[in-house]
């Protein structure tokens, strides 16, 4: 809520307990004055609490250091020589080959 949450909610409070006339029935116009006040302090004081600690508190700063080594040489392009064309030899046909035939049946009446 802040500093200023807690200001305002003191103000709306007093303005609530002592600045007002009217009555509403059922409602305490001047309690409800006074508990914005309370929770007005309450945040008043809790948020100055939380800035002191917030002050209070010690930063570190880390700062990372490069160590330069000797300079490696860039590798130079390896340029490639220009390919031959591989000689083939001519291939020969392959002969399919027939698979054997079986032989002739005898006659049927021998």
């Amino acid at each position: 809520m802040g500093i200023g949450g807690g200001i305002a909610l003191i103000v709306i409070g007093a303005i609530l307990a002592f600045g007002v006339r009217d009555s509403i029935d059922a409602i305490d116009l001047t309690m409800i004055g006074y508990i914005c006040i309370g929770a007005g302090v309450l945040a008043l004081i809790l948020s100055l609490i939380i800035n002191a600690q917030r002050s209070n508190t010690s930063h570190r700063e880390v700062v990372d250091h490069r160590t330069v080594g000797t300079a490696q040489p860039v590798a130079q392009p390896v340029v490639q020589q220009p390919v031959q064309p591989v000689q083939q030899t001519p291939v020969q046909p392959v002969q399919q080959q027939q698979p054997p035939q079986a032989p002739p049946a005898p006659p049927a009446g021998a």
